[in-house]
């Protein structure tokens, strides 16, 4: 049986035994797919987002096409100084980051095998990230006042990219936890994103709650 087929109950102990296996594995397919699926979805956000971006500087008259509303505004969202937090806009940083997750995801499918200090960088970009994210969403929320659905959208895809790669590490002994914790993570993988998902979606809804009720 190879690292990669093996349970929640693996840990860092039992793949000490196994030399080689124990700093150089794999992933399950399943979750080098998500990475595809996740970093495919984020890649095309980051480049609708950086394509308006750019025409709204060419053209400041310009409309895109996600701005439906006064809620639903990425005209705004794109003007803020939010969104060019480090002098350039924010979606070249998901250009190159969400490219870099899917050539993971694609070289897992095939087969790669990476050290545990290549699982733990994988952790703390997709942990940077997500951190990121939700920066950028209070600042929507409660500075800018408007949402863009491209960033929505990039949001939950970083949250699953977080949490699955740290039940990936968990699984493995890269991340040392009580194994108790770690069986119920695995045993309930949805349960920590769909509800963080949801917080957001919660933290939307009631932000704009005096707008929602006018189109009811």
């Amino acid at each position: 049986m190879t690292v990669t087929e093996r349970g929640p109950e693996t840990g860092a102990a039992r793949e000490a035994g196994e030399g080689e296996a124990a700093e150089d594995f794999g992933a399950r397919r399943g979750f080098g797919l998500l990475l595809v699926v996740m970093a495919s979805l984020g890649l095309v956000a980051s480049f609708m987002i950086t394509v308006d971006k750019f025409e709204l500087l060419a053209d400041p008259g310009f409309v895109p096409a996600c701005t439906l509303n006064p809620v639903l505004s990425c005209t705004d969202v794109m003007r803020s100084e939010q969104a060019s937090v480090f002098g350039f806009p924010n979606p070249l940083i998901g250009l190159i980051g969400f490219s870099v997750v899917l050539a993971i995801g694609a070289g897992l499918l095939a087969g790669a095998r990476h050290r545990t200090w290549y699982w733990l960088g994988l952790n703390l970009g997709t942990l940077a990230g997500a951190v990121f994210c939700m920066w950028l969403m209070t600042q929507a929320l409660y500075d800018i006042g408007a949402l863009c659905l491209w960033c929505v959208l990039v949001w939950m895809v970083t949250v699953f990219l977080f949490w699955h790669t740290t039940l990936h590490n968990l699984r493995h002994g890269v991340l040392p936890a009580p194994r108790a914790l770690v069986a119920a993570a695995l045993e309930f993988p949805l349960v920590v994103p769909v509800t963080w998902c949801l917080v957001v979606v919660t933290l939307i809804g009631t932000r704009f709650w005096s707008y929602w009720q006018t189109l009811l």
